[in-house]
């Protein structure tokens, strides 16, 4: 069995930390090996570049572009460090974020250059597309009152003004209506076990060699 690469998007809130370890069980549970990941922060390098990307400062602001070097540096180290050699291994792996996120967020959300952003995502994964990509779909202020209600502290992108957050959520719509073969529409606002059945279902569908 040769490794795969399934990759869980969607707007702040959306349920991914949740669904990634409900899957990882499922598949080990499959005697399939699992590596969990995420972006920013896949990598030692990631978690400092993470910090740096959602630490909020006041008198400091992080500058868009500034913002997208960082997440495109911090692509190439986990591209290069962790997504080539687990695949290499025959690992499924499942990560938090990747290539969509940065069009949705620093493309539609920040309206940055759609050019730019693409150039740099091939220069930083290499060409490494995900196997399947699992967009969880809900509406951004069902996943940021999630957030609000949780105990973590919101950090700086989830602190952005709601249309931020409605452009991100626009830019993953028309992404899965334009790529429907790799990015797959899962239904966040049902319960957390119901779309873990869904998950799984749809990885059964697209990876035949699920049991």
């Amino acid at each position: 069995m040769g490794g795969r690469f399934i990759v869980f998007e969607g707007v702040e809130g959306c349920g991914k930390t949740s669904q990634m370890q409900l899957c990882c069980q499922w598949l080990q549970s499959n005697g399939i090996p699992v590596a969990v990941t995420r972006e920013p922060g896949g990598t030692e390098l990631g978690l400092e570049l993470r910090r740096l990307l959602l630490e909020k400062s006041e008198d400091k602001p992080v500058a868009e572009v500034t913002e997208l070097l960082l997440y495109a540096a911090d692509r190439s180290q986990h591209v290069a460090q962790e997504l080539k050699p687990n695949l290499a291994a025959g690992k499924y792996i499942l990560c938090d974020r990747y290539t969509d996120s940065t069009i949705a967020y620093q493309g539609y959300g920040r309206g940055l250059n759609m050019s730019l952003i693409e150039q740099l995502n091939h220069i930083a994964t290499g060409g490494l597309e995900s196997d399947l990509t699992i967009w969880l779909d809900v509406d951004v202020e069902v996943g940021l009152a999630r957030k609000r209600g949780s105990e973590t502290k919101l950090d700086r992108i989830e602190q952005e003004a709601i249309a931020f957050h409605r452009r991100v959520q626009q830019g993953y719509a028309e992404l899965a209506a334009s790529y429907p073969f790799r990015i797959v529409r899962v239904d966040g606002s049902l319960s957390k076990e119901a779309v873990q059945q869904n998950i799984q279902g749809i990885l059964r569908d697209c990876l035949k060699e699920l049991p």
